[in-house]
């Protein structure tokens, strides 16, 4: 079974007596440092000027330093850089600023469960991942909520690694929510699995397909974007408030009945040899080392990939429709 913390496992005040260094002031980084500094905790932002987040952060009243003074002065790095640019940044700026007593804090576990970065034996490690994008974290936390998260912990230096990483979560908020203890490994390898097979590569794939075969058919391709992508968010939001069987509840009898059925056809034997595939490319470190060499020779294929699925019909549909039903 999964570790729950409760409400005793958190002290503010470990986190309120550190300085926090946030190394990336983007999706995620943003959120992170507002929520601290609404938490009452000294945050630094390490930034360039002359890159966006350098203003962006500078505008919303913190201190802004460059990344190498951030990692001098922090007593808690976090860093939160895309994981393709990540392990330069950490090797050029940070890697000789580190100190003892210093705590190395990261949003996603990829630079450390896959060996890109390799920190010294005299820091903590620590993972702490909020399960969501940086703005409904902001969101969650503005409301008086807060988005469920999971703390790692790779290297315990200082004996209280734990203890800081859970002070972090409670300082974005999380507490509030659901916070459960888990591994580089596991955070790593789940949140990419979860990403390429279901929500970020299956969901949109089945999504481009269904609406293939409706326009083939002869039907309007309105009436197939609604169909195959609107109401995706409908299933979705059911989905996540009710779970399947809730869901199920929710809706006709007739999509039920037709849901199972079609489900079995669909998603079948050689769906899941696939998903094997999938993760056994994640856990050995395939999809890593192809992704991070794809960014450092230019990203040519990723942005193959982006001209393609731009083209895609239900795109020029999608921008028609979406201003006409307000959003």
């Amino acid at each position: 079974m999964a570790h729950i913390y409760g409400p005793s496992d958190f002290d503010p005040d470990l986190i309120k007596s550190r300085v926090v260094g946030l190394i990336g002031y983007g999706n995620q980084g943003h959120a992170h440092a507002l929520n601290l500094r609404d938490s009452g905790v000294a945050v630094l932002v390490g930034s360039s000027p002359g890159r966006g987040s350098y203003s962006k952060a500078k505008d919303a009243g913190f201190e802004v330093v460059r990344v190498s003074e951030a990692a001098r002065r922090a007593d808690v790095i976090v860093l939160s850089l895309p994981d393709e640019s990540m392990a330069r940044i950490y090797h050029e700026e940070i890697e000789s600023e580190l100190h003892d007593g210093q705590c190395l804090n990261f949003v996603h576990g990829f630079n450390i469960h896959f060996d890109f970065i390799k920190p010294p034996a005299f820091v903590d490690v620590t993972v702490v991942g909020p399960k969501g994008p940086g703005w409904g974290l902001r969101a969650a936390y503005v409301e008086g909520k807060g988005l469920a998260a999971l703390v790692g912990v790779a290297q315990d230096a200082s004996g209280i690694a734990e203890k800081i990483a859970l002070s972090y979560a409670w300082g974005l908020g999380c507490a509030r929510s659901m916070v459960m203890r888990t591994t580089f490994r596991e955070e790593t390898e789940t949140d990419l699995f979860g990403e390429q097979a279901v929500l970020c590569g299956g969901i949109p794939a089945l999504i481009k397909m269904g609406y293939d075969t409706l326009v083939e058919a002869g039907y309007q391709p309105e009436a197939a974007y609604f169909e195959t992508l609107h109401e995706t968010k409908l299933i979705v939001d059911l989905l996540v408030a009710r779970g399947m069987a809730g869901m199920r509840l929710a809706i006709s009898d007739t999509a039920e009945w037709g849901g199972y059925q079609a489900g079995d056809l669909l998603v079948n034997d050689e769906t899941r040899k696939t998903m094997k595939q999938i993760l056994s490319r994640i856990q050995d470190g395939s999809f890593a080392k192809e992704w991070v060499d794809e960014a450092a020779s230019g990203g040519s294929r990723l942005a193959a990939y982006r001209a393609l699925n731009g083209k895609h019909g239900s795109e020029a549909v999608g921008a028609e429709i979406r201003p006409k039903i307000g959003l």
